[in-house]
């Protein structure tokens, strides 16, 4: 029995060494994180996003991956790429609020303090929460803040760095999510300009001359469902002007999301059975890039899906 139990022991630490060794050895020189706000998956398989369909067949993905709750933008997104719950990073608001700052680090901060170009395009003002906290080399919302703006400065920013660490925000179908309903005709219309713009970041990722030696990680920050008849009118009778669609409950409609990573290293056509929440696109991030994860961190990296 003895034997056995020092056979485990090692088993283990020999795996916590491999773990360090691989954390260090980077797999990729650049790893972009493009989050669509409001885009459950049963949102993508609706909409016509040819793209992001062919970079889901041709990579790996999930379409079973869980965001926090509440889930919210600011919250889901803080644990996006902090790598920790909400019970950690506390962010429990929506809203930027510059007497609140961050008090974990982001991976843009952990990624800075090894030496790689970190870079931003948000189209919500609440992402001023991360330049706040620091470790952004360039951070932009755009004037034209719709997914079409948003990619025309990813690709401008494209054109004079090449930053190893990228993120990049869609908020159009979370604005038309919320105005006409989750599952409206204007939230696939948004979702397919999104895909538009998926192609011209992908168009500035190769005319960088960087597209062999990226990642691209497509996820969201959470699902979304419509409110009932006598919600509506409730906003109605306050004075507030309807809001169809909504989010930050528990159920599965508001917490299930897509995780999609595709490019270098990644295997194709591969279904992600391993549990994927939030954090973990953090975590998979600094894993690809070689850099080391805090003791803290509750993200792991998504092995599995990469050869």
């Amino acid at each position: 029995m003895i034997k056995r139990i020092h056979a485990l022991f090692a088993c283990l630490f020999a795996s916590s060494i491999a773990s360090i060794t691989l954390a260090a050895a980077p797999r990729a020189a650049h790893v972009f994180i493009i989050s669509f706000d409001q885009a459950a998956p049963s949102n993508i398989a609706a909409a016509e996003m040819p793209l992001f369909k062919s970079m889901v067949a041709r990579g790996a993905h999930t379409w079973e991956a869980y965001t926090i709750v509440p889930s919210l933008t600011l919250p889901s997104h803080t644990s996006m790429l902090t790598g920790v719950g909400i019970q950690k990073h506390q962010i429990t608001w929506n809203e930027w609020d510059a007497t609140k700052p961050l008090s974990v680090p982001t991976i843009f901060q952990l990624a800075k303090a090894q030496g790689l170009g970190t870079a931003m395009v948000a189209s919500k003002a609440k992402f001023k929460t991360f330049e706040q906290a620091g470790g952004l080399d360039t951070f932009v919302i755009p004037s034209d803040y719709l997914c079409k703006g948003i990619a025309a400065a990813a690709a401008e920013i494209l054109k004079k760095e090449t930053p190893a660490l990228f993120f990049i925000h869609f908020g159009d179908p979370d604005f038309t999510g919320h105005q006409f309903g989750v599952n409206s005709p204007e939230k696939m219309k948004a979702l397919a300009e999104c895909d538009a713009a998926l192609k011209v970041i992908r168009e500035a990722i190769d005319a960088a001359g960087i597209a062999d030696s990226s990642v691209i990680i497509l996820t969201a920050d959470h699902g979304g469902h419509d409110r009932s008849q006598a919600e509506l009118d409730d906003m109605v009778s306050r004075g507030h002007a309807p809001q169809i669609g909504t989010h930050g409950d528990a159920r599965s409609d508001d917490v299930i999301i897509p995780w999609v990573v595709w490019g270098k290293g990644v295997k194709s056509g591969f279904t992600v059975t391993a549990p994927v929440v939030q954090y973990d696109t953090a975590a998979t991030a600094l894993w690809l890039l070689g850099v080391p994860l805090p003791e803290n961190f509750w993200g792991r990296p998504v092995i599995s899906a990469f050869e």
